[in-house]
């Protein structure tokens, strides 16, 4: 699966204090960027200009990068001071690098690090600035538009009216960016308000024309012209409730045809306003925390953990599935969490000391603080809790859901875009209390939450498949229908012979318009809004 460029981020850089390799001058700086495909193969994105005579440069030029949440991409940063007109920089005096990801740089939105030297040594006192930016336009058009006294195009009955909106290319084509839904039999139509991106109607120019078509519906596709006209956003920026903006929608073959024509009809625009939406990273370095929980199964059908068929079983190096599945997802979103703390539970299992069943017990079997230090510290804790617990059943995943939901829900105290939470849950497969977990889902479906499942084994993950709502929307038990489609399933199965990275790919990436669609909806600023500028 092709990852989802979202954005692309430009990056401004400006470092103080660096060593000064010159005699008798200062230092001349450039800074190379590189960035890390896979291992330890680096290449060459781009460089700035080299800055004369400066130990605290400011670059000019930006460094423009396409930006995918859902990979850890691994950026180098180097400064050389340049003294002869090579390309090649192995000639040149290097004055100190950073390693970082891109995760971690627009999580900052402003990141200022020490340099290192080759050694990991410091570069002396020297530091790097980086500040990240997203290239966009997110402003968006939302337009209220009626008729009245539109030409009758149908022998029985009256016509039925859709408009199309079009923008005008460079080479002077007409192509089509909206279409209205279709209003039955009605000569004064009240088409729904909609909304355009401002780029999609006009290439964002106020005054480019912008072609509005009126045709009568027809159910074989032989679609009536009706008539049209011509506007710019300027124009149709004037429209207001008490004053709308009215335009004379022309059949040109009509007009030819009769002498005394004046139109088909009048569109009248009564609401346009641009607003500005916030995008995934607007959110992201507005000071939006995604707050990751990790939920595994220890059900009996993983088979004992100290057999080698066992899905808990640890390789001599120290892995299986739910390890890989823990670091694969982690490592991605473990730069958006700045206290880095994640709290990990396990379902299912009979724990001590009077091995009752629990599904929702901390890994670290401390209830008061279920967190551990890092990607690393879950990984730890899980291998330290494996000998300790009985696999035992049923699979319940409600628990866990209602668990990560009730703190969720106090996030939405705060009325600001500041916490998203993700939860992990791997499982090896069916699931018992099915009634449960889809109010569940359905309930937190309201709150700022994902639900990622990894399945794990060869099991039948058919009722996964249905919690995931790609396939429509999914309802509680009472009938009730989820708001937004927040759970992403898939087996592990179909990543086995993979890069490590394809299986973050695929679930994560969801994660940023799901982020999107929850804060819109509510209508939440990012606490500080990067935005409004």
């Amino acid at each position: 699966m092709a990852a989802q460029c979202v954005t692309k981020v430009e990056l401004t850089i400006a470092c103080t204090n660096l060593l000064d390799k010159d005699v008798g001058s200062k230092s001349d700086p450039l800074c190379v960027l590189l960035q890390n495909t896979s291992g330890q193969q680096w290449y060459e994105v781009d460089r700035t200009e080299r800055v004369k005579n400066s130990l605290n440069p400011k670059f000019a030029k930006k460094f423009l990068i396409d930006y995918y949440f859902e990979l850890v991409q691994k950026l180098k940063f180097g400064i050389y001071d340049i003294d002869n007109k090579t390309f090649d920089l192995n000639d040149d005096d290097f004055l100190g690098e950073l390693e970082c990801t891109l995760g971690q740089i627009v999580s900052s939105r402003t990141l200022t690090k020490p340099l290192v030297l080759k050694n990991g040594r410091p570069a002396g006192r020297g530091s790097i600035t980086i500040t990240a930016e997203e290239v966009k336009d997110n402003r968006v058009v939302v337009l209220e538009v009626e008729a009245r006294k539109l030409d009758n195009k149908d022998f029985f009955g009256k016509s039925d009216p859709y408009l199309e909106f079009h923008k005008q290319t460079g080479d002077g084509n007409w192509v089509m960016v909206h279409r209205t839904e279709v209003i039955k039999n009605n000569l004064n139509p009240v088409w729904r308000p909609f909304k355009i991106s401002l780029n999609s109607l006009c290439y964002s120019d106020m005054d480019k024309s912008i072609k509005v078509e009126c045709y009568d519906y027809d159910s074989d596709g032989s679609h009536d012209l009706i008539g049209s006209f011509q506007t710019t956003m300027s124009k149709l920026k004037e429209a207001s409730r008490s004053s709308p903006v009215e335009f004379e929608c022309i059949n040109e073959k009509k007009r030819q045809k009769k002498k005394n024509y004046k139109n088909s009809g009048i569109v009248s625009v009564k609401h346009c306003e641009i607003i500005v939406e916030c995008t995934f990273l607007d959110y992201i370095m507005g000071g939006c925390q995604l707050n990751f929980t990790v939920g595994i199964d220890f059900t009996g059908s993983n088979g004992p953990p100290n057999s080698p068929d066992s899905l808990h079983y640890l390789s001599p190096n120290g892995v299986n599935e739910y390890l890989t599945a823990i670091w694969s997802v982690g490592m991605v979103i473990q730069d958006y969490d700045t206290d880095k703390m994640f709290p990990a539970f396990g379902f299912g299992a009979q724990i001590p000391p009077s091995f009752q069943v629990s599904h929702e017990f901390p890994l670290n079997f401390n209830p008061s603080n279920p967190f551990c230090n890092g990607i690393q510290g879950i990984v730890d804790a899980y291998r330290a809790c494996l000998p300790q617990v009985k696999l035992y059943g049923p699979t319940n995943f409600s628990p866990i859901i209602n668990h990560v939901a009730r703190f969720a829900a106090a996030a939405t105290q705060q009325q600001t875009a500041s916490q998203y939470f993700i939860l992990l849950i791997i499982t090896d497969g069916v699931i018992t209390d099915l009634d449960q977990t889809r109010t569940a889902i359905v309930n937190a479906s309201k709150l700022p939450m994902s639900i990622i499942i990894v399945g794990v084994g060869g099991a039948d993950f058919d009722a996964m498949e249905f919690l995931d709502g790609d396939n429509g929307v999914l309802r509680s038990s009472s009938g009730e229908p989820a708001v937004r489609d927040i759970v992403q399933f898939v087996p592990f199965r179909k990543f086995q012979n993979s890069s490590k990275e394809a299986l973050a790919q695929c679930v994560l990436a969801e994660v940023p318009q799901q982020v999107v669609n929850y804060f819109s909806t509510y209508k939440l600023q990012p606490p500080k809004n990067p935005a409004a500028k």
